[in-house]
């Protein structure tokens, strides 16, 4: 975008570092606020990390917790598991560690009912405030209210859900349990899943390409808002300095202004550990493909809990996502791992995708807390952060970038 070949403009009221769909929900939050507004991202344009193609739910009402009383009967799995969806890689690292420790403490029933709700919150939040951006301004990037059936391979798995939906409904959340027959008549093209016991039905959740929204969004901001965009722009520093805050570039170009906002996602650790700032956020290393759709494909937005899949449906597309590997900090696909995305996706919906025609095979790095709920906080002096999202990033990107901005330059 030419947005990226300008020169940077001086006097910005804010730097935002990251140009994700959380970097750029902030952006506009702060620029529908009056505020001048320099983005800045390591990539070579927008939404190139973690959102360029992630699992597309718009998860506004599944916000369970990681952490929960059911962790300690998986941690062997999690721990040692080399075949399943779920792979540690294991690092003397004190970081890791101490992640580690921290999530293991969230893994009671208290700690998985306040991270559930508060992350709830702020999904509720986000949807609002989703609505607002577009009855403002429309962006074309496949949304869908397509809702959401998440699948059990057991009656015991559907029965265990039924505490997580009586502890939202409270909150005005629509969700509802489901037989494998009601499942099937809800979406046809479970008749190519006899495993199915049952599932959760949430009828109001929704779908969307990130990045077609994320590069509708820019165009946005840069055409109609004090916004600049500078791409290829791979923060190395970060100071306070006279009032100011100022970045440099490993190319040597420089940007400053009174106020920052992190969003950087997994890189947001190492630009504010020189700050003194310390947040606990560890890499989820996450795998996604693409395909046309096949010839039994959902409507409905698929979460197969027994393989720990997602399959979203993008206008003529089919996004599958997956697997999570803890403490993998290299976003290159693993072969090996892509391989298996595609084979346990093809035995939970053999008819889903056109598996012979993959368009596309990703991976990124999920910037997860040891509470699953983001990190938004100002930091003092004008600095803030926003970081943290997990597998939410994409749902939670509105509602956080109102609350960070509002928290960092005082305005409703």
């Amino acid at each position: 975008m030419t947005a990226s070949a300008a020169p940077l403009a001086t006097g910005h009221d804010l730097i935002i570092i990251g140009a994700g769909v959380v970097g750029l929900a902030s952006a506009y939050a702060a620029a529908r606020r009056g505020a001048s507004v320099l983005l800045v991202d390591r990539n070579a344009g927008p939404a190139l990390g973690t959102s360029f193609a992630n699992g597309a739910q718009l998860s506004y009402v599944y916000t369970d917790a990681m952490a929960g009383p059911a962790t300690w009967g998986q941690l062997p799995q999690m721990a040692f598991g080399r075949n399943g969806a779920f792979r540690t890689h294991w690092s003397a690292d004190l970081d890791f560690v101490r992640w580690g420790l921290s999530f293991l403490r969230q893994a009671n029933a208290g700690a998985l009912r306040r991270n559930t709700l508060a992350t709830l919150e702020l999904a509720l939040e986000s949807r609002q405030a989703m609505q607002a951006l577009l009855q403002r301004h429309p962006i074309a990037f496949d949304h869908v209210v397509s809702g959401k059936l998440h699948l059990y391979p057991s009656s015991d798995g559907v029965q265990g859900a039924a505490g997580m939906i009586a502890l939202k409904q409270p909150y005005g959340v629509h969700q509802r349990l489901v037989d494998a027959e009601q499942a099937r008549r809800i979406e046809p093209a479970l008749h190519g899943a006899p495993w199915l016991a049952g599932a959760v039905y949430s009828p109001e959740e929704e779908a969307g390409d990130p990045y077609l929204f994320s590069t509708g969004l820019l165009d946005i901001l840069t055409g109609q808002y004090p916004v600049q965009a500078a791409f290829d722009f791979d923060t190395r520093t970060l100071q306070r300095r006279d009032g100011q805050w100022q970045l440099q570039a490993a190319d040597g170009r420089r940007a400053q202004a009174p106020r920052v906002l992190v969003c950087a996602g997994i890189d947001s650790a190492r630009l504010l550990r020189p700050a003194g700032m310390r947040v606990p956020v560890m890499a989820i290393k996450g795998y996604s493909f693409t395909a046309p759709c096949g010839a039994n494909a959902p409507q409905v937005s698929i979460t197969d809990t027994k393989r720990k899949l997602v399959f979203c449906r993008l206008g003529e597309r089919i996004r599958v996502a997956g697997l999570a590997d803890l403490n993998d900090w290299d976003p290159t696909p693993d072969p090996t791992r892509m391989a298996q995305l595609v084979a346990m996706a093809q035995a939970s919906l053999p008819e889903a995708a056109d598996y012979t025609r993959i368009e596309s095979r990703w991976a990124g790095l999920r910037p997860v807390t040891p509470w699953t709920s983001p990190i938004i906080r100002n930091l003092g002096d004008g600095l803030g952060c926003n970081i943290g999202h997990g597998m939410l990033g994409w749902t939670l990107a509105m509602g956080s970038g109102e609350r960070a901005v509002s928290q960092l330059i005082g305005a409703p």
